[in-house]
């Protein structure tokens, strides 16, 4: 492994707001100022002239040129992940020639100038984020970064309940009393016992999240059952004025009747750009995000905007994202030194960020995402609301995040074909981890139902740079019309 530093981590703003977050939490900080440091995983030993060319690379942006003064901390990315950062820095190097080259990490150093000793415990989730960063002791310990974990062997649960609800509580599985009878019911049947797999996957495809149980559910009013769950309400539109839809509630996205444009695209042989006249339908989509920008802003709100681009993306055969929106519902921002006159200190719920942190983080999460993935966003719009009715105060403290977003798709690309046996599944993108997996479940719960550590291990963190490769391969092959190799996606 080959170390490189000395590179500015920090800008003034980012030292400033620092230095601020260290004073709220009662840190007594004269100074802070941080450096890149880079980890390169090499296959043998490097010739002087591709060292300096490797040197040179990772010489970008402004020299670090602080002292070296101070509490150390030093923050590399979690062991046995790979970073967004790495997933391009280690492309450019094999495309610059520097095939010795096998993996290049980013790390950052903090150089803490405190008055006194600190609490770790109050400064390090400060300066990094917990699931997808860790702190290290010495940069020896960075060389842990390209070591190949072992994965885990499957966990067996028996099937009993006591163990079953143990197993709900533990990883966050949001499984009703009934739920948990119908799995023990099913596994006594099967006569074996579950593994914790199929618990999780349980969990999420079962969670209201992804199965609209309560809008699904019957409903009453006034004691009397109405002809229409929630569910059918919101269709009912569509069912009753579908002229020009050519897709609703069966895809990822729905799907208007476009017209005929020209469409610039590659030739597949001589990849020379040429106009070709296609019916450009339109994909709309909307959706939301709200309990991971409640948890995180920053990162919530990215993957709100990131997983609508990949939806749209995703419908029919393949659809390619265009224009973009961000939305947001908060309880009252409560910004120190603008007080309103209907703003009143009633406080918040644990667990979740404030009003005006999330107005602060979550947009920014949101058109960082777009940007980095090429993709604008063009509308947005934001409300607050929070009031006393009797003893009881109503309000945002759970936001609303909504995403969406409006692209196109041609007519050979709008219906998914059947899968068969024998088929093959391709898996496109960067390393799957739990973060995510089970964010249907935690969002399905009440708040504070759920350990606030699996509330934030359901956060999903983005990774633009990787899903807009993915999106070139699906617009490659959508671009094909018929010869379209994609069955579904």
């Amino acid at each position: 492994m080959q170390t490189y530093a000395g590179i500015n981590a920090l800008s003034d703003f980012q030292r400033k707001k620092l230095l601020k977050q260290f004073q709220a939490k009662g840190v007594n900080v004269k100074d802070i100022t941080a450096e890149y440091v880079h980890f390169a995983d090499i296959n043998g030993r490097l010739a002087r002239e591709t060292e300096q060319q490797l040197h040179e690379l990772l010489s970008y942006g402004e020299e670090y040129t602080a002292k070296r003064e101070g509490r150390q901390l030093i923050i590399v990315p979690r062991f046995g992940t790979i970073s967004p950062w790495s997933s391009k820095a280690t492309d450019i190097a094999r495309n610059s020639g520097l095939k010795q080259v096998k993996r290049v990490e980013r790390g950052v150093i903090y150089y803490i100038d405190s008055v006194k000793p600190f609490d770790r415990n109050v400064v390090e989730p400060l300066l990094h984020d917990r699931m997808t960063e860790t702190v290290i002791k010495g940069l020896k310990a960075a060389g842990d970064l390209f070591k190949q974990a072992q994965p885990k062997p499957l966990e067996v649960i028996e099937r009993d309940k006591s163990a079953l609800q143990e197993a709900n509580t533990r990883l966050g599985l949001a499984l009703a009393d009934d739920e948990v009878d119908y799995l023990h019911s099913a596994f006594t049947e099967l006569q074996r016992d579950p593994t914790d797999v199929e618990l999780m996957m349980f969990g999420v495809v079962n969670s209201e999240h992804c199965r609209h149980k309560i809008f699904n559910a019957d409903w009453y009013i006034d004691g009397k059952k109405q002809p229409k769950s929630l569910f059918k309400m919101i269709r009912n539109t569509y069912e009753n004025s579908s002229t020009d839809i050519l897709s609703a509630y069966s895809d990822n996205a729905a799907i208007l009747k476009g017209a005929p444009a020209q469409q610039l695209q590659p030739n597949t042989t001589d990849h020379v750009y040429n106009y070709k006249e296609k019916t450009d339908n339109i994909v709309i989509k909307v959706e939301t995000h709200n309990h991971p920008t409640a948890i995180a802003p920053f990162p919530g709100a990215a993957t709100g905007s990131g997983g609508e681009i990949r939806d749209e993306g995703a419908t029919g055969r393949g659809a390619k994202p265009k224009m973009g929106l961000a939305g947001y519902n908060v309880s009252s921002l409560n910004i120190p030194g603008y007080s309103q006159p209907w703003e009143k200190p009633y406080g918040k719920p644990s667990g979740v960020a404030s009003p005006l942190d999330i107005m602060i983080e979550g947009p920014l999460g949101a058109a960082a995402f777009n940007n980095e993935f090429g993709r604008p966003n063009l509308v947005g719009y934001f409300r607050s609301l929070e009031q006393q009715h009797n003893k009881e105060v109503w309000g945002y403290h759970k936001p609303i995040m909504v995403a969406g977003g409006v692209g196109t798709i041609e007519d050979a690309n709008v219906d998914k074909h059947t899968l068969y046996e024998g088929v093959q599944l391709v898996v496109l993108g960067g390393p799957s981890m739990l973060i995510g997996l089970g964010g249907g479940a935690a969002s399905s719960m009440q708040k504070g139902a759920s350990d606030e550590s699996l509330d934030f291990a359901s956060v999903q963190r983005g990774n633009a740079e990787m899903q807009r490769r993915v999106q070139e391969v699906i617009s490659a092959c959508a671009s094909l019309s018929e010869d379209n190799p994609i069955i579904s996606i």
